[in-house]
């Protein structure tokens, strides 16, 4: 099973400095990729997110390929369709360039209302704009001239070209509802959140049930206090069995220095699971 590791780019641990550092320590420490999360507008006094400081994903991955040469690179996840399609798969494909190939699109439909109203995004829409998003980003990363009709996106998209086209970007879809699974069945992978081990194995019987392929990825988010290293590797070590093939933990530390010393810890619970 592969380890991956979330970067310091929310709150007041946020910065230049720890998130280029946490990038470095992750590649030294044998993590397989580092994942960044999203929003980009929340209402004062959200009780979540704990904090209104997020450093863009994109951007904080550039910063993050930038001193990095083997890492992953993912999102969990970005909310595709508070996003016009276009110059987000600009952005993407340009990282996935920079990168070497190093990118992971961990994408989800968003559930922050306020968010898509100040944004200018119909909510209710949200599902079908994100699968006509993510056709359009496809065609515009492996077509050229590329047309795309759209019903949902304003976009007029005829005989247009945008280069240069990047290596194939696996997407995987984020979120627990049937038509997130659905969805993730049509894609690369699958992102949840929020699963203990025995939940997962239902999870995982349900998706191999039609993606039998080992290329789809089956991925999960797990927190961590920092606490037990005994309990986080029993975790681990029950993902792996339930057929979980990728986790990606995210500290819970504020300071960045509590981060860093935790990292160190997540990848000694992970050693040899």
């Amino acid at each position: 099973m592969q380890l991956g590791i979330h970067l310091p780019h929310v709150g007041r641990k946020a910065g230049p400095a720890g998130i280029r550092d946490a990038a470095i320590q992750a590649e030294d420490l044998g993590f397989a990729d580092v994942w960044v999360s999203e929003h980009i507008i929340i209402p004062k006094g959200a009780p979540y997110p704990p904090s209104p400081i997020f450093y863009e994903p994109v951007l904080t991955l550039t910063w993050a390929a930038a001193f990095t040469k083997r890492v992953r690179l993912g999102t969990t996840v970005l909310v595709l369709p508070i996003r016009h399609p276009i110059p987000l798969a600009k952005e993407l494909a340009t990282l996935q360039l920079l990168s070497e190939g190093r990118l992971i699109l961990g994408a989800g439909v968003g559930w922050m209302e306020a968010e898509f109203n100040a944004l200018g995004v119909p909510f209710k829409e949200r599902g079908r704009r994100m699968d006509e998003g993510i056709a359009m980003m496809r065609a515009v990363w492996t077509q050229d001239p590329v047309t795309f009709p759209t019903k949902y996106i304003d976009a007029e998209i005829t005989d247009m070209r945008m280069r240069p086209l990047p290596p194939h970007i696996p997407i995987w879809i984020g979120g627990q509802s049937d038509p997130a699974i659905a969805r993730a069945l049509r894609h690369d992978g699958w992102h949840g959140s929020r699963t203990t081990p025995e939940q997962a194995v239902g999870v995982v019987k349900r998706l191999r049930e039609t993606r039998h392929e080992p290329e789809f990825t089956i991925s999960l988010r797990s927190s961590w206090d920092g606490q037990d290293v005994g309990e986080l590797r029993a975790r681990l070590q029950g993902f792996a069995a339930a057929g979980v093939q990728h986790v990606l933990v995210e500290p819970v530390d504020r300071e960045i220095a509590d981060w860093l010393h935790t990292v160190e810890r997540v990848a000694k619970a992970g050693e040899g699971v």
